[in-house]
């Protein structure tokens, strides 16, 4: 089968691989859609964590978010998943750990990631295999590329849960990718007022295109009383000042990773008597995030800018859009296409 491999930091193949076979408890899935998340381009360019304190290393395969069918299934597994669609869990944890026995598996110290951490390969192939226990099944109202965005959306569903707003409350989002859009979509449900923080008159207009009215940058941010504030974004100031701008009593969710270190005044989070909450997996979020597509309660498949196939992946990767993409801010790769 085809499969996208990254050799080194900024070099890469469309290589012929040998299909999966599933183990036991394994499923193989042929996959439909994977999303390109920041997370592949931090392994493009080599300045992902996981390369350097050994979690992750060259050649791997990307590709964790995504959707599919089951094509077979391995000893011991229900044969009724075969013919499923469905999308996996990027997180596998040791299934006996402490953590993994309280149903934390995405924080179990030996986890392995799809396509990010250990030696399971992701999902920028024709065909994946994984444990058939991290496998959710998809309605027929979910196709592939919202099933491709279930993983980041669980991520904010969760983000969107730690900020505890609803009606009568004023969030504040800081970063329009992916994430902070699909944090202020679950978070519009509540009935809170939604404003969004961005760097470019592109992705703010594109917020807007979303019915999201609110929409600002850093120097025109207006002096408002945010009860939550969630820091989707990747910039070092941004925790800080997430801090500064939440209301005392109130809730600074942070989803989103700088490259570097950054930092926080723990006075001020004392001071202000504020509740401060990470953000790691989509794990716990999943079964309700494909409910919320299934019914329509979100409809993300407006930040879906261009499918494209995995002869296109580096490219995308190395930051150049494909010439007829959309205003949003996902990538999708169809593994099937030329």
């Amino acid at each position: 089968m085809r499969a996208f491999v990254l050799t080194a930091p900024r070099a890469y193949e469309v290589q012929e691989v040998p299909s999966p076979v599933a183990g036991p408890g394994e499923a193989v899935i042929d996959v439909e859609r994977v999303g390109v998340c920041g997370t592949d381009v931090e392994f493009f360019t080599g300045d992902m964590a996981y390369l350097h304190s050994g979690h992750a290393s060259y050649p791997l395969r990307p590709g964790h978010e995504w959707s599919g069918r089951v094509a077979a299934v391995g000893p011991g597994v229900d044969p009724s998943w075969t013919g499923r669609r469905v999308m996996g869990d990027t997180m596998l944890g040791d299934g006996t750990c402490r953590r993994c026995l309280k149903g934390h598996q995405h924080v179990c110290a030996k986890r392995q990631e799809v396509g990010v951490r250990g030696d399971r390969p992701g999902a920028l192939a024709e065909c994946l295999a994984v444990p058939v226990s991290s496998l959710h099944a998809l309605p027929d109202s979910v196709d592939p590329a919202l099933g491709a965005l279930v993983e980041p959306g669980g991520n904010a569903l969760r983000a969107a849960q730690a900020a505890g707003v609803g009606p009568g409350d004023r969030v504040l989002v800081l970063g329009p990718g992916t994430i902070g859009l699909l944090v202020a979509m679950f978070a519009r449900t509540t009935g809170a007022e939604v404003h969004l923080m961005g760097r470019t008159d592109e992705s703010l207009a594109f917020a807007q295109s979303l019915g999201f009215e609110h929409v600002w940058r850093e120097s025109e941010l207006p002096a408002l009383p945010f009860d939550a504030v969630v820091d989707a974004s990747n910039a070092m100031h941004l925790p800080a000042a997430a801090l500064d701008l939440v209301e005392p009593g109130g809730r600074v969710v942070y989803i989103g990773l700088a490259g570097e270190p950054s930092r926080i005044d723990t006075r001020t989070l004392a001071l202000k008597d504020v509740t401060a909450v990470g953000i790691l997996s989509a794990s716990p979020g999943l079964d309700a995030t494909i409910r919320a597509y299934a019914d329509k309660t979100v409809d993300p498949g407006p930040l879906v800018a261009a499918t494209v196939g995995l002869d296109q992946v580096g490219a995308v990767l190395a930051g150049r859009r494909p010439p007829d993409a959309g205003p949003g801010p996902k990538i999708h790769v169809n593994p099937r296409l030329p």
